[in-house]
């Protein structure tokens, strides 16, 4: 009877790590999916912030110019606008 009685455990156990290794295999290709789609959306991301911060120098590039170029015409509008005291012609 004892015999049959730790057999019958020894099944059972067994059974049971194999329920275990299977819900376990499973947790583990879930999480192993999750970490891939992770990653990608991570390479997406970064690639976007990539792309962005090549936007933003070329509209500061941009901005630059333009700023001189509004400088340059209000100097210019100046110097055509207020003529020179007596003095200095």
């Amino acid at each position: 009877m004892l015999v049959g009685l730790a057999t019958a455990l020894i099944l059972a156990t067994a059974d049971f790590t194999k329920l275990m290794d299977h819900e376990l295999s499973e947790r583990l290709e879930r999480l192993e999916s999750h970490i891939a789609h992770l990653e990608r959306q991570y390479e997406e991301l970064n690639q976007v912030i990539i792309d962005q911060a090549k936007v933003i120098r070329k509209l500061q590039a941009h901005q630059q110019r333009l700023a001189e170029s509004i400088e340059t015409s209000e100097m210019e509008r100046i110097k055509a606008t207020n003529s020179k005291p007596p003095h200095y012609q």
